[in-house]
């Protein structure tokens, strides 16, 4: 019976199938196109990212994102705002291919993500979750994870920006010091402080960061992100965030409610014209009274 079943795993055919001539470039600008994107799960079961587990034809379900259309311009900074289960995570999962949409288009560079190399893709599509996902090793490796052969220098470079180096320093062993299965002697704002270090170092072409700063303080979230305001200067960044001030200086917000865009445009413009956008920054930040826009 076991071995029935291993089999049958084995002989599953993937959901993400590679095209016939793949796609393949040496630079990732970012540009980033969703042109009437929906999609939605099976239902049966739980994924790897706490959603239901996507089936190869995706039949049955409801949708979790509906008709989504927006463009994202190399260097952006896109920030998701909305309630639990509105799509945030659905949609920047579908960028590295994670999944495929069931209707629409998501063009990156202008190349329709399915005629993408996927390992091409997502080797330049630096991604932060919320659950981090550390190994057995040492700080350095699992820093350098996606970049094995980085110089300490550069390993370090990242963990300051990723306000990192100052914890590491103070362990026993520095870089050399050993992280248990899963980080377990780790806390959970130093456990993704080393997962973000980790996405700057491959220098990524697309950085996004899945609500990746909630286990550590405000200041700390502050400095993180005026270091990669610094770092990664020409990288589209799509930023899932629950506290709205992590998203004030985002070129662009969007509000998800439902699997649809209830609103976009800037901060500013969103305190002006959106209630769901009001409700969410009043609940969190007050009247806004003295603040600058």
């Amino acid at each position: 019976a076991s071995a029935g079943r291993f089999w049958e795993v084995l002989d599953t055919r993937p959901a993400v199938q590679v095209a016939p001539e793949p796609y393949i470039a040496v630079v990732l600008h970012g540009q980033v196109t969703f042109e009437g994107v929906s999609f939605h799960y099976d239902g049966a079961g739980d994924g790897q990212f706490g959603e239901p587990a996507a089936a190869p034809t995706h039949t049955g379900g409801r949708n979790v994102l509906d008709g989504i259309t927006i463009h994202v311009e190399p260097g952006q900074r896109v920030a998701l705002l909305g309630a639990t289960g509105a799509g945030k995570s659905s949609l920047v999962h579908l960028i590295p291919r994670f999944y495929d949409v069931d209707r629409g288009t998501i063009r990156i560079d202008g190349v329709d993500v399915r005629d993408w190399d996927p390992e091409a893709l997502r080797k330049r599509i630096g991604v932060v979750l919320q659950q981090t996902t550390l190994f057995s090793g040492t700080v350095r490796e699992n820093i350098a994870y996606g970049h094995p052969g980085a110089s300490l220098d550069e390993v370090i470079a990242a963990a300051k920006a990723a306000q990192a180096h100052e914890f590491i320093t103070a362990m026993a062993g520095g870089y050399d010091s050993l992280v248990e299965e899963r980080g377990a002697n780790l806390s959970g704002g130093q456990k993704q402080r080393i997962a973000i270090a980790r996405a700057l170092l491959i220098a990524p072409g697309i950085l996004i960061l899945d609500d990746s700063t909630s286990a550590v303080d405000t200041e700390t979230e502050a400095r993180i992100q005026t270091a990669l305001d610094e770092m990664l200067a020409g990288t589209t960044t799509f930023l899932i965030a629950q506290r709205v001030s992590s998203v004030l200086t985002a070129d662009q917000i969007l509000v998800l409610d439902h699997g649809q865009i209830a609103a976009r445009g800037t901060h500013a413009t969103l305190l002006e014209s959106s209630p769901i956008y009001q409700e969410i920054y009043r609940s969190q930040m007050g009247d806004g009274e003295g603040v600058v826009a």
